[in-house]
């Protein structure tokens, strides 16, 4: 009898002793290792490497831990190494809050865009509690953001060319990738003639003649990257020794000729010339002559060579001057306007040395205009400029002409007006006006534009709805009340013309503040309208009460309302709407009242439960008598029942119920024996820990495997058709909520 009374003793504390030595260790994380893709259709083996594009980026790791169980709110994160393995600054892949309770699952994940390299490393750590678990085996992982050929050209050209390059006289060239965003972040492999060079940069230096070709370095994904370049077939060559032969002449005149010619004349090379280093189309030539005739020709000229056993190689520069260069001047506006019997003087300057002048009109010579300045009237209208030319120096006749000025003797004006600044009609509180544009009109209707000759000559008077403005008789008109709303025009008077502008209408807003309140901003329907009104006395004036942006047609100077909406009120002031500011009127919303705790209040029959209210603005804590208990924002029970809080917000009322009961204190049993004879014969636990959503049961057997993990337990385990091996097992469970164990032991099962 003492024997087995030991052994039942025994192994009773075996599940307590397990207990206490599993909550002595930490939870033990493994390393994750590369699993078969999960995503149907899954794959048959783990990857080895990770080869990512945009078109496949799908990777999963098998992750395995041991208990004692980490805590509800736990998150295992699996994290991604730098290209070293280095977990200095980890990348965050995936994370996992729904296995708590999961020692061996999947976690997937994408790889990052930036990841290039061979030695990456995953982990995964928890949360709570805080445990780094082991680095995994390196693995080659790539993103291969860059999936075709990539193009090279000799450093500095436009482009790859035909494909071939020289190198002259045992120096060098370099070869560079080009036409490829953020080209510096990659790593290469170079070759040559299909041999791999050490170089893996974004360039590479040569002095070798071969085949070279280059593709962006993957690693163990190089492969799947299909980056390879085009080919630059590189040659050996010899320096000629270009250079331009000394022209007779550098400073050349206008109307002269020079011809540049290269030393070497080699019909089966190419020449390209260039002047200020911007190459001269349609200059293949060993001679390319300077034309001094053509505008700009000054400059620095310089040939390049390229050819068969010849070096691209391009020569000295050869300044080309412009002796006959100087300067001329137009001294007066650039449209003279003359009125009948007026006359205006043309002038022009020049920096030239001993200088003549002719003048001309409409492109011919005028009899006599010799000087630097020529007098004009009223009736020799038309488009004049001076021709000046060198009389002297080393490019005598050298002849540059002025700007052109136009003048005009007009048959009438035309005045412009318009907004001095933005303006939009009834959102401007002020505006300017102002002329902008005075034309000269001939007698054919041609236009010149005379503004900033004569706009202030005029004598002006604007005009509001066809009236005269009192004093408004300057080129501009500031406008800032709304009572001077309405059309505007300008009259223009010099000498003998009078011209009227254009129109332009002026509504400018009020510059008033239009204010409306609501006695609530919550509807609780037809049997609490809420009244929306204004200070502004609306008598008298014209309005419209809007809701959601549509007018209601409601012409009483109140608004009472009893639907959700965004209201507003719109007085016209002068022909301008002006808008109120806007109430929004929400609908009821009960949520808005949270009781804390929510859920049925339950204690120990002697004790007591606060339960807080927010939310409201007042609170009515009522008995099942509609006895008033409370004003409070918390009410302490102490008795159970069912009870009522009024909660009030804005003008409307919110009602919630509670029930309150005493707490069942009935112990959880640790022995039940399962004779079928229904006494006993399952593990029956307190409604505090059954049938509860938050409350989760967990059962496991004498060697720690979970056999029962539910919330909402049913009071059902074990179920009827469930076998024990032996007379006495012993099981160990954990009750718990989000937060806490609330309850752990031992069941024993006698049979």
């Amino acid at each position: 009898m003492k024997t087995k009374l030991f052994c039942i003793v025994r192994f009773v504390m075996l599940p307590i002793f397990l207990l206490g030595l599993g909550s002595m260790h930490a939870q033990v994380l493994n390393a994750p290792v590369a699993a078969p893709n999960q995503t149907p259709p899954a794959g048959a083996t783990p990857w080895n490497r990770a080869c990512a594009s945009a078109s496949f980026n799908d990777y999963w790791v098998q992750f395995t831990w041991n208990p004692p169980l980490v805590n509800s709110d736990n998150v295992f994160i699996l994290e991604l190494s730098d290209a070293t393995g280095d977990f200095s600054s980890p990348v965050e892949l995936a994370t996992d809050n729904s296995k708590n309770l999961v020692f061996d699952f999947y976690m997937q994940f994408t790889v990052p865009i930036d990841t290039r390299g061979e030695n990456y490393r995953l982990r995964v750590r928890s949360t709570s509690p805080a445990v780094i678990g082991p680095a995994s085996d390196p693995y080659p992982m790539y993103y291969i953001g860059v999936d075709s050929g990539l193009t090279i050209r000799p450093q500095g050209q436009a482009d790859f060319g035909d494909g071939t390059a020289e190198v002259c006289d045992g120096n060098s060239i370099t070869l560079e990738v080009y036409g490829l965003a953020n080209a510096d972040t990659f790593q290469y492999n170079w070759y040559r003639s299909g041999t791999p060079l050490s170089e893996k940069s974004e360039s590479i230096t040569v002095s070798a003649s071969g085949m070279y070709n280059v593709e962006i370095d993957y690693g163990a994904c190089s492969g799947s990257g299909n980056t390879l370049s085009n080919i630059i077939d590189v040659t050996s060559g010899t320096s000629l020794g270009v250079a331009i032969n000394p022209p007779a002449k550098t400073d050349l005149c206008s109307g002269e000729t020079m011809p540049l010619e290269a030393n070497i004349n080699n019909p089966s090379l190419t020449y390209t010339w260039y002047q200020n280093g911007a190459v001269i189309p349609s200059s293949d030539n060993y001679i390319y002559t300077v034309d001094a005739s053509s505008p700009g020709f000054e400059g620095d000229y310089e040939v390049e060579i390229f050819g068969p056993g010849a070096c691209l190689e391009r020569s000295a520069a050869v300044t080309i001057t412009n002796a006959g260069n100087f300067t001329v001047t137009r001294d007066n506006a650039a449209n003279i306007v003359l009125l009948p019997g007026q006359n205006s003087t043309l002038s022009v300057s020049t920096d030239a040395s001993s200088p003549t002048y002719q003048w001309f009109k409409d492109g011919s010579p005028v009899a006599g205009a010799t000087s630097a300045s020529l007098v004009v009237n009223d009736t020799e209208t038309g488009t004049y400029f001076a021709r000046v030319t060198l009389s002297g120096g080393v490019c005598t006749s050298t002849s540059l002409d002025s700007e052109s000025t136009v003048v005009v003797t007009p048959a009438s004006f035309e005045l412009i007006i318009d907004y001095a600044t933005s303006y939009v009609a009834c959102e401007n509180t002020s505006i300017a006006l102002e002329v902008t544009t005075i034309n000269a009109v001939d007698a054919g209707g041609n236009k010149t534009d005379v503004t900033g000759a004569i706009q202030n000559d005029f004598a002006y008077q604007w005009k509001l709805n066809g009236a005269n403005v009192a004093g408004a008789n300057s080129s501009s008109i500031s406008l800032t009340d709304p009572t001077e709303n309405g059309t505007y025009t300008l009259d223009g008077t010099l000498s003998t013309y009078s011209s009227t502008s254009n129109n332009l209408t002026v509504e400018l807003l009020v510059n008033e503040t239009l204010t409306i309140s609501s006695t609530g901003l919550v509807s609780c329907g037809p049997s609490e309208p809420i009244t929306i009104s204004t200070t502004t006395n609306l008598s008298g004036e014209t309005f419209t009460w809007n809701r959601n942006g549509t007018d209601l047609g409601v012409t009483t100077t109140d608004l009472t309302v009893t639907e959700e909406g965004m209201y507003q009120l719109v007085l016209m002031r002068n022909g301008c709407p002006l808008p109120s500011n806007e109430i929004d009127i929400n609908p009821l919303d009960e949520n808005l009242i949270t009781l804390d705790p929510a859920a049925d209040i339950v204690f120990p029959e002697g004790g007591s439960r606060t339960v807080s209210a927010s939310g409201g603005s007042s609170y009515r804590w009522l008995d099942s008598n509609n006895v008033e208990m409370s004003t409070g924002s918390s009410m302490t029970f102490t008795e159970e029942g069912d009870f009522v809080l009024i909660a009030t917000i804005g003008n409307c009322q919110i009602i919630r119920n509670i029930n309150v009961t005493y707490l069942d204190t009935f112990k959880v049993p640790n022995v039940i024996t399962v004779n079928g004879d229904g006494i006993n014969d399952q593990w029956i636990i307190p409604n505090s820990y059954s049938y509860k959503a938050d409350v989760n049961v967990i059962i496991y057997n004498e060697k720690g495997k979970e056999i029962i993990n539910e919330f909402n337990y049913q009071n059902n385990w074990p179920s009827s058709s469930a076998a024990f091996t032996k007379q006495n097992m012993v099981f160990f469970y954990k009750i718990r909520n989000a937060s806490e164990v609330l309850k752990q032991g031992t069941i024993t099962v006698i049979r």
